[in-house]
């Protein structure tokens, strides 16, 4: 799927949520958590953008250039603040948030399909456990390598490029984070799941850009899992069905 695909979806399960009761009242208790660890950090990055911004490129004194700098200061600023929604999501996650993500995803499923996937002989502490522990690979570890990333731009000549790369990356991650519930819910190998994000990249993009917009990626966040759960399904539908041979 495209990128304008990874949009759509991304929209669509927000519509949905917002329009079912009790996804709405998952999603906004997700949406108050996050937003005040948002609150929180942005304020922080807000402080000290000019100082970010300062070690990256020194406050010209020409007049000429000056507005430039002031211009890449307040985008520099509403990048951060991205990042700020991103930090506050992991960190929620870490936490409880995922338990939400999965409810939301199996309301969603059951709406769409009368019940949700799970795998095979599995009780759901079986699979509540193997969901948790897939949020420090799947999540945890490549936000922190965006940070990293990102880090290194400041003071690197490839600042520019890497402060906006970086973003792309984590939001990418996160957009997985959401369309992976469905799979390791049922115990599928990670390998094979990290396969499936390696051939999906320009739609999970498309799924995770609206994370980068400030405010409103809280409600996107917090919707998410309904989105990514509604691309799963029409996913495994149009996939093609196994080949099944007779015997002779």
């Amino acid at each position: 799927m495209s990128l304008l695909s990874g949009i759509r979806y991304n929209l669509q399960g927000l519509w949905l949520g917002l329009r079912t009761p009790r996804l709405l009242a998952l999603g906004m208790l997700r949406f108050f958590i996050v937003a005040l660890l948002a609150v929180g950090l942005s304020w922080l990055i807000l402080a000290k953008h000019t100082d970010i911004l300062s070690m990256m490129w020194p406050q010209p004194e020409s007049a000429w250039i000056l507005w430039a700098w002031y211009l890449a200061s307040w985008i520099l600023s509403l990048l951060l603040m991205g990042v700020a929604a991103v930090l506050a999501y992991v960190f929620a996650q870490l936490f409880f948030a995922v338990f939400i993500m999965d409810l939301m995803s199996r309301i969603t499923e059951t709406m769409a399909t009368g019940q949700p996937a799970v795998a095979p002989n599995a009780s759901l502490m079986t699979q509540m456990a193997f969901l948790v522990r897939q949020e420090l690979p799947r999540n945890i570890i490549p936000i922190l390598i965006t940070l990293i990333l990102m880090g290194l731009g400041w003071f690197t000549p490839l600042g520019p490029v890497l402060t906006i790369v970086g973003p792309m990356v984590a939001v990418i991650f996160l957009a997985w984070d959401n369309t992976d519930i469905i799979p390791a819910r049922q115990l599928l190998p990670f390998g094979q799941r990290f396969k499936t994000l390696g051939a999906t990249l320009p739609f999970h993009l498309g799924f995770g850009l609206p994370f980068l917009f400030p405010v409103l990626n809280l409600f996107f966040l917090s919707f998410a899992p309904v989105g990514a759960t509604l691309y799963h399904l029409d996913r495994h539908k149009d996939a093609p069905a196994p080949a099944t041979s007779s015997n002779p």
